[in-house]
């Protein structure tokens, strides 16, 4: 479960997208659903993620989310050198944030 305490802190405010996207950023390897928006079929690779804040909009318990997030692919299944090739990525998800408890939820929007 992730929690975006900091990102809660700053609603409403000025520097709210700047620190959810540095919370977002700085999430442990693993805790983004990035598998699901793989676009080849292969591997998320999220050690260095780049994410764009797009739309933000308020509900009575949420706070709604519109998120890009760049990251890498890794191709499996090419033999060629030690290294398996990977390339960039982009996918789009719907983030909610509770409003009482900062719990984070994403949905992966299919592109």
């Amino acid at each position: 479960m992730i929690h975006l305490s900091q990102s809660l802190a700053q609603w409403p405010g000025d520097i709210f997208k700047v620190t959810l996207k540095k919370e977002l950023e700085a999430l442990p390897s693993g805790s983004l659903p990035l598998h699901l928006g793989t676009q080849r079929g292969g591997q998320a690779d999220d050690q260095s993620i780049s994410v764009l804040v797009n739309t933000v909009k308020e509900q009575d318990d949420t706070i709604d989310i519109h998120i890009g997030v760049f990251f890498y692919e890794i191709m499996g299944g090419c033999s060629c050198g030690d290294e398996p090739p990977s390339e960039n990525t982009y996918c789009e998800m719907l983030l909610s944030i509770d409003k009482r408890t900062a719990e984070a939820s994403f949905n992966v929007l299919v592109t």
